[in-house]
């Protein structure tokens, strides 16, 4: 029992780190200090992240992420 506890709580930190990253990034892009190119590495930087956490999870992470970055993106930047 105990080793699914440990199981369950790493999932937990997993996912919370990544949503930490996705916030700060979408942050980053809302604030509007970086150049384009800057902020596509940075959205780059979180999906890799992300694909390395959860290999089989990368689907998930496009239908879920690439919209809120694009639509950060287009209202910061006015295109997408």
């Amino acid at each position: 029992m105990e080793d699914f506890q440990k199981v369950d709580e790493d999932e937990r930190r997993k996912a919370r780190r990544l949503q930490r990253l996705v916030d700060f990034a979408l942050a980053v892009i809302r604030q509007g200090n970086l150049p384009l190119d800057e902020v596509h590495r940075v959205v780059e930087a979180v999906r890799q992240y992300a694909y390395r956490e959860y290999p089989d999870k990368k689907e998930t992470f496009e239908l879920i992420y690439t919209p809120r970055f694009r639509r950060a993106v287009g209202e910061r930047y006015g295109y997408q």
